[in-house]
C-alpha cells in the first residue's frame, strides 16, 4: 500500500508507471526523488484532497501488473551504466542536432508572432549544450571508475582510491547538473503550454514540440536511473571496497 510518507524514487523504482502520475500531478520524480510525497506535495501547494486522489491514482497504477517491467534494481553496475550510455546518451546525441534543427526553423518562421519560441530555444540551446558535457563527465570519469569497482569486488581484489578523493565528489556535481536540467526543462514545458502548439502551428512547429516532449520524457528516466538507482548504490559500494 502506497503512503504519503514513501519515498518518491522508491516508488517508481518499485513500478516506473507510477511517473506517469507524479508527472500528472506536476510532482518532480526525477532530482525530487529522494522527498516522500507529503513532503513534494506540501511544496508544491497540493491540497489534502488531491493528495488523497495522487495516492489513490498511484495504487490503481501499481495493481496492474505487467510483463514489459524492468526491474532494474536487480542490475548490476556495470550492467546499469552500459544500459544508461548505450540507450540515453545515444538518444540524447543524436536527438540534440534534430531538435535544434527544427527549433532553428520555427523560431524563423514563428517567432515574430510567438515570441516564446526565442526562450525556448535559448534554453534548449544552453541545456543541451550542458548536458552534453555533463554527458562526456560521466563517461570519461565516473562510469569507468563504478566499472572498477564492480571488477574489484568480483575479483576480490584491492580497489585503487580515485584521484578524485571520493565517489561521492563527482555524484555530487552531477547532481548538481541533473538539477540545472530538470529547471531548463520546466521552463521550457511552462513556456510552450505542457509542448502543446498553437493554433497556426505548421508541422515543424508540432514536430519540434513532440520532439521536446519525448526528449523530456527520455531525460526523466535517465535522470531517475542515476539519482535514484545507480548513484546511492554505488555510493555503498565505494564504502564496503574502501
Amino acid at each position: 500500500m502506497i503512503t504519503k510518507d514513501d519515498v518518491i524514487g522508491d516508488v517508481v523504482s518499485e513500478n516506473y508507471k507510477s511517473a506517469d502520475v507524479f508527472k500528472k500531478y506536476g510532482i518532480d520524480f526525477c532530482c525530487g526523488g529522494d522527498k516522500s510525497i507529503a513532503n513534494a506535495c506540501g511544496e508544491s501547494g497540493m491540497t489534502e484532497e488531491k493528495l488523497k486522489k495522487l495516492l489513490s491514482d498511484l495504487e490503481e497504477v501499481l495493481e496492474v501488473e505487467s510483463n514489459e517491467q524492468i526491474d532494474f534494481r536487480s542490475w548490476s553496475l556495470d550492467l546499469l551504466v552500459d544500459y544508461i550510455e548505450k540507450k540515453h546518451h545515444r538518444y540524447v546525441e543524436t536527438s540534440i542536432p534534430i531538435i535544434r534543427e527544427y527549433l532553428n526553423k520555427i523560431v524563423s518562421v514563428h517567432g515574430y508572432n510567438h515570441p516564446e519560441l526565442r526562450e525556448i530555444h535559448e534554453i534548449f540551446m544552453e541545456a543541451s549544450g550542458e548536458l552534453a558535457m555533463h554527458m562526456k563527465k560521466e563517461e570519461l570519469m565516473l562510469f569507468p571508475y563504478i566499472r572498477k569497482m564492480v571488477k574489484a569486488q568480483i575479483s576480490e581484489t584491492d580497489l585503487e582510491p580515485p584521484h578524485f578523493g571520493t565517489i561521492k565528489n563527482p555524484i555530487e556535481q552531477m547532481d548538481s547538473e541533473h538539477d540545472f536540467e530538470g529547471e531548463a526543462f520546466r521552463r521550457i514545458s511552462s513556456l510552450s503550454g505542457g509542448y502543446t502548439p498553437p493554433e497556426d502551428a505548421c508541422n515543424s512547429y508540432k514536430t519540434a514540440f513532440l520532439k521536446l516532449k519525448e526528449f523530456e520524457k527520455d531525460l526523466h528516466f535517465h535522470i531517475h536511473l542515476e539519482n535514484n538507482l545507480l548513484f546511492p548504490r554505488a555510493i555503498e559500494l565505494e564504502s564496503e571496497l574502501l
